[in-house]
């Protein structure tokens, strides 16, 4: 067996010339070989006929199956590759692949009691997976002698071996104390929605540990939201092994896990090519197969006819084109700009070291709500606006919004969001962040709903007072909200639309932005989260109350000495 990689850094070219995107031959040819034998004689137990799979599957299929099954060492039974992660469009057979899949390595399994597990998100889904392997079986007179299947547990037992395959959902509790040697999860963007999905996951694949023949199957289609929680980590890995290198470019080996991901280069995204039907089977190598172009085409069509929403959901489904903002049809008119007018380069200090005058606007909500932060900053010679924006979750978020709890860890780690252990946590590291905004000597003043917010300006003025700084009068700055902010909503639209504000690239403000929902009362309109449940926007009302008072025009603050000031409070 000679050495292989992983890693497939040319996908983009491999993926538009209809090539492979498994950059390795199968480790051992001899056991790829047998289990595509015995993969290819399973029936598709839903297809006219009942034709074998062999006749009915595109060829990336059986690459894949050989690559599973071709990284089991026949003489150590140790599997070499034991996790794969497969992101491919809807309609491309996807659980029916699953379901051969599972039953193939039952198939092929030698040891006595051996446990698979196809782990779905929801019972509708793990019905999706149980039926075609059910089927497999039902409708194969040969095969029926070999197993028993209980439709009630939705388990496949094995005969010969006393080994099983159980379909079974998230929500049902029963990955509990699993012992899987194989263990497949269908839909894994769906887990995104599940507070406790790292545990259950935990829980279903905690028996790969011991089995050295295991191995762990992802499978997935695009989120019709932004990715977030277990799939956002999973998807960030596995693009990051197939590239071969991390976000900050630094090499990523790891030939353990397969990636093969069918999504389109990123010049085709930008140039709109992906729109075009003739790329659509870039992400569905099984047109012409289990996806038919004709319809897909027609889906595209109606879409595009019933607006934004519809579309961006067909491009996430079937194009597998990730979603950047959740963007539906009363939605606040500047996210259509938002995506376009990040900065990279922006945190808190380098807006400091370019700005000329600051201002910070803050929103809380009660202790079961998030705590908003924007920092305005406007650019010396520019003019332009720069905003960089953060959150904190108490613990009473944490307990009460558990909908929204894979959303908050994926913010948490992206550097975005504090979890506090504590209630009142937030107001003392909101004060820090004031006290060192008014150290630099740029603020101009910190912009906040003129009800509710007394005891956070008390700590704001007390940290001040405590580290020997002035208090300044007018530090404090009432912002009317509701239909009173109309002006400051239309002034921020307008300065994203011409290119006159830039953001930080937050994921946790691109999870705001989507969630703002428009009221319109005669010519005035206001933001609210009421249309989408406990999806939070305080980041994104905390910088329009910063925006109110930048759009008046304050005069700069800064003191033209930049080495002094990066020295004392950038550095330093």
């Amino acid at each position: 067996m000679a050495d292989w990689v992983t890693a497939c850094p040319d996908w983009e070219t491999r993926i538009v010339n209809r090539e492979s995107l498994i950059p390795c031959k199968p480790l051992f040819p001899e056991v790829a070989e047998i289990a595509i034998e015995v993969f290819g004689d399973l029936i598709v137990p839903d297809m006219a006929g009942l034709p074998k799979m062999r006749d009915v599957m595109p060829p990336w299929v059986f690459d894949f199956v050989g690559a599973i099954f071709g990284a089991l060492d026949p003489y150590t039974q140790r599997r070499l590759i034991k996790k794969f992660f497969l992101l491919i469009s809807k309609k491309n057979a996807k659980s029916t692949i699953a379901a051969g899949i599972m039953i193939t390595a039952l198939e092929l399994n030698e040891r006595h009691m051996a446990e698979a597990i196809i782990l779905a998100p929801t019972k509708e889904v793990a019905d999706n997976s149980f039926k075609p392997a059910a089927g497999m079986i039902e409708f194969d007179e040969e095969m029926r002698d070999k197993y028993i299947i209980s439709k009630h547990t939705k388990t496949i037992t094995h005969l010969a071996t006393d080994s099983t395959l159980k379909v079974i959902a998230a929500d049902d509790k029963s990955a509990a104390g699993a012992k899987a040697s194989f263990v497949l999860i269908d839909e894994m963007h769906l887990f995104a929605d599940i507070a406790n999905a790292e545990s259950i996951i935990k829980e279903a694949t905690g028996g790969l540990m011991s089995k050295v023949d295991g191995f762990l199957i992802m499978l997935t289609t695009q989120s019709k939201a932004p990715p977030a929680g277990v799939f956002k980590t999973e998807l960030e890995y596995a693009r990051s092994v197939r590239d071969g290198k991390m976000a900050d470019g630094e090499e990523m080996v790891d030939k353990t896990y397969l990636p093969i991901i069918y999504e389109f280069p990123p010049p085709l995204i930008k140039s709109g090519a992906y729109k075009k039907p003739e790329n659509f089977y870039i992400t569905n190598p099984s047109l012409g197969y289990s996806v038919d172009e004709a319809y897909l085409i027609s889906e595209y069509r109606q879409a595009a006819l019933k607006g934004k929403e519809a579309l961006i959901e067909f491009e996430a489904k079937h194009l597998n084109k990730e979603v950047g903002l959740n963007l539906r049809s009363d939605r606040w008119g500047g996210a259509d700009y938002w995506l376009q007018q990040t900065d990279d380069t922006l945190t808190l200090d380098t807006l400091l070291e370019r700005s000329e005058v600051v201002v910070i606007g803050l929103d809380g909500g009660g202790n079961d709500d998030l705590f908003g932060l924007a920092v305005v900053g406007r650019e010396r010679g520019s003019q332009h606006w720069l905003s960089w924006c953060y959150a904190w979750a108490n613990p009473p978020v944490l307990n009460n919004r558990k909908d929204i709890l894979p959303q908050l860890d994926s913010f948490a780690k992206n550097g975005d969001l504090t979890l506090c252990e504590n209630v009142g946590d937030d107001l003392e590291e909101v004060s820090e962040i004031c006290l060192k905004v008014l150290q630099t000597g740029l603020l101009h003043s910190i912009a906040v709903d003129r009800y509710g917010m007394e005891p956070v300006l008390q700590t704001i003025q007390n940290k001040i007072i405590a580290n020997n700084y002035p208090f300044p009068a007018d530090l404090f700055k009432a912002i009317s909200q509701g239909f009173k902010m109309t002006g400051t909503i239309k002034a921020t639209e307008r300065a994203l639309a011409s290119g006159e504000m830039w953001h930080a690239n937050q994921l946790l403000m691109n999870w705001n932005v989507g969630n703002a929902r428009v009221i319109q009362s005669g010519n005035g309109i206001q933001v609210t989260k009421q249309y989408a449940g406990f999806a939070k926007i305080d980041s994104l009302m905390a910088l329009f109350d910063a925006v109110a008072v930048i759009a008046t025009n304050p005069p700069s603050r800064w003191g033209g000495n930049i080495d002094d000031f990066l020295e004392n409070y950038i550095i330093g």
